[in-house]
């Protein structure tokens, strides 16, 4: 009877085909270009279309499979508990393990100790006082510092060697060759490396869950590259080290086991759940053809950290948003243990309320939102399935590129890799400088009223203490031309201001004043915005009151060609004058000497910098 009942109210809501949707789209559209207006070409080297329906995932194979079975796109496990990490800089030892303990009573359950010096037995004893590896993850990010491995495996020693969890994180091949141009060893092809972590490997072989091998994907997701450059890559070298391991006599199954991945997540908020998605995928379809002896050697170990590369030093707390839309990301797609990076990561060093805040986002998405307690909701999706799916292939064919050029350390060193990114990293610059991408805070919608002192250091890799055998990677922040052009306006001691005068058409000259407040106060200039003035005169009379060094002519396109001139002639050469927007009549203006204009089109970096060069800063 319900059933029924049911039935007939689905009567009263037929099926619309796609042909239907697609021709009142077209009707809607009115002759505009489909492929322009609405299709997505994004920079992974996909297009997204607008909508997705059922029939889009007739081909998607994986479908019907459940969280951990292969090929483990839901997830490697049938539940969604990860870790939530948090790195702990590590300059004196017994201040660094009582913050450990702090991060850990306070809702942390993995630590990563980065160390800058070697430690004694002694020392890593003090550090690592009154943590229990059996129940909370300890991880070394130590990069390619060996000597740790025996003090820590001796303290380790007190605890149920089947139940400790340790991570090493060397990673000679990122953090060595990809980020320095050299490895550590001195050897083009760092077999050395590959010697010693094998060595651990073999000697540590009953300790089930510590891991030796780190793959660092976030140092290429961090150097400007593309989604799916950051997976395709990261997948590559993880498996050059399945490959250089096998050589040194040890098993695919061993050598997978010992890798723990890490990837950045940056805002683009679904397409991060989908690389996720598409890294199990990838990595479980990868070691399959070894035929390990265990399925856990397919189900890849996966770490994420949010970005670094959008986290921006004005208006910070942005970073907070930034760092919780991310941290949805990587919980929704599901990973092992998540870093939320603090908000002032960029420029501040171990401050205790940054990392509080950045604890709690994952506090909250676990205890008040129980994002832990749903595994991959975003399964079925029309839209995510076909983003997993088109990240996949592209990452796949990337992938393959890497092995027919003989892995990913032949096809670093070819030079191959680190031109992709760097080609994505200058594209990302280009489409940052002129707002395509928006860094809220930074290239758009500043804080006005905000300026940095001379104290503020914003971080910054520096890759040059080796000698460079190959070209290196540099991870970087993208906001990082508008600040330092800002800062310098901050510490020039002077305090350039652009004046709106708002004449003419009332409602463009409003839309035009606000368009180029946001415009010149990403330099740092002072920006003085007005309703509207009666005359010309009026106006120029008030920007000299006001000591405008740039005066800012906000009308209608049409008004342009009698108020700018007028404009012109009043200020003289008391300030520089601008045309808000690129009006018809832009070349007759020229011919009588009004030469600057700003608009929607403009590389704003480049332009900025114009003017503060007029200015003298």
């Amino acid at each position: 009877m319900a059933n029924n009942k049911y039935e007939r109210l689905f009567e009263e809501f037929p099926g619309v085909s796609t042909e239907a949707w697609e021709a009142v789209i077209n009707t809607d559209l009115k002759g505009a270009d489909y492929q322009k207006k609405l299709v997505w070409r994004t920079a992974e080297g996909f297009n997204v279309r607008p909508y997705y329906r059922a029939e889009d995932l007739q081909n998607i194979e994986w479908l019907g499979t459940t969280a951990g079975e292969f090929p483990y796109v839901r997830g490697v496990k049938n539940c969604n508990k990860w870790k939530v990490f948090q790195t702990i800089c590590v300059k004196d030892v017994a201040e660094a393990n009582a913050k450990a303990l702090h991060a850990l009573e306070s809702g942390a359950e993995s630590v990563g100790f980065h160390i800058e010096n070697e430690l004694s037995a002694e020392q890593v004893n003090v550090l690592l006082a009154g943590i229990d590896p059996t129940k909370n993850e300890v991880v070394f990010c130590s990069e390619n510092e060996w000597w740790i491995v025996e003090p820590v495996m001796a303290w380790a020693a007190q605890f149920d060697k089947e139940a400790v969890r340790i991570a090493f994180n060397f990673d000679p091949i990122m953090w060595g060759l990809s980020a320095y141009g050299t490895f550590c060893c001195g050897c083009d092809k760092g077999t050395p490396c590959f010697e010693k972590l094998a060595g651990y490997i073999k000697e540590y072989a009953e300790w089930k869950h510590v891991r030796f091998v780190g793959v660092d994907g976030s140092l290429i997701g961090n150097s400007g590259s593309t989604i799916v450059e950051e997976l395709g890559y990261m997948l590559a070298a993880g498996h050059d080290y399945v490959v250089k391991l096998m050589e040194q006599g040890v098993s695919a199954t061993a050598a997978a086991k010992s890798l723990r991945f890490t990837t950045s997540i940056t805002s683009n908020y679904f397409m991060e759940i989908a690389k996720l998605r598409a890294a199990r995928l990838l990595w479980a379809n990868i070691m399959k053809a070894y035929e390990p002896e265990c399925s856990c050697a397919e189900k890849i170990y996966l770490h994420a950290v949010t970005s670094m590369w959008n986290q921006t030093v004005y208006d910070s707390y942005v970073n907070m948003l930034r760092g919780t839309t991310e941290a949805m990301s990587a919980a929704i797609a599901g990973v092992h243990s998540l870093e939320v990076r603090p908000f002032n990561n960029a420029y501040v060093c171990g401050d205790e309320f940054a990392e509080r805040i950045a604890r709690n986002v994952q506090l909250l998405l676990k205890n008040e939102s129980h994002f832990d307690n749903v595994v991959d909701p975003a399964g079925g999706s029309y839209y995510i399935e076909n983003l997993t799916a088109s990240i996949a292939q592209e990452a796949w064919k990337l992938f393959l590129e890497v092995e027919n050029e003989g892995g990913y350390i032949e096809s670093y060193e070819k030079g191959t890799i680190a031109a992709k990114v760097n080609a994505s990293a200058e594209k990302k610059n280009k489409e940052v400088a002129t707002r395509r991408i928006t860094l809220l805070g930074t290239n758009q919608f500043p804080n006005f009223g905000e300026t940095l002192g001379a104290d503020v250091k914003a971080w910054q890799f520096d890759n040059s203490c080796c000698e460079a055998k190959f070209p290196a990677l540099k991870p970087y922040r993208g906001g990082e031309a508008f600040e330092a052009m800002r800062q310098a306006v901050d510490l020039s001691g002077k305090a350039p201001k652009a004046f709106m005068l708002t004449c003419g058409n009332l409602a463009m000259a409003r839309a035009r004043a606000q368009f180029s407040c946001n415009f010149f106060a990403c330099a740092g200039i002072k920006v003085q915005d007005n309703t509207f003035f009666a005359s010309v005169e009026e106006g120029v009379k008030a920007a000299k009151e006001a000591g405008a060094d740039i005066v800012v002519v906000c009308s209608s396109d049409d008004d342009y060609a009698t108020l700018a001139p007028e404009v012109a002639k009043l200020v003289g050469e008391e300030a520089i004058v601008v045309v808000a927007g690129a009006p018809a009549c832009a070349e007759e203006l020229k011919a009588q000497g009004i030469t600057h204009f700003i608009s929607i089109r403009d590389n704003v970096l480049e332009t900025l910098k114009g003017y503060l060069k007029e200015l003298g800063i």
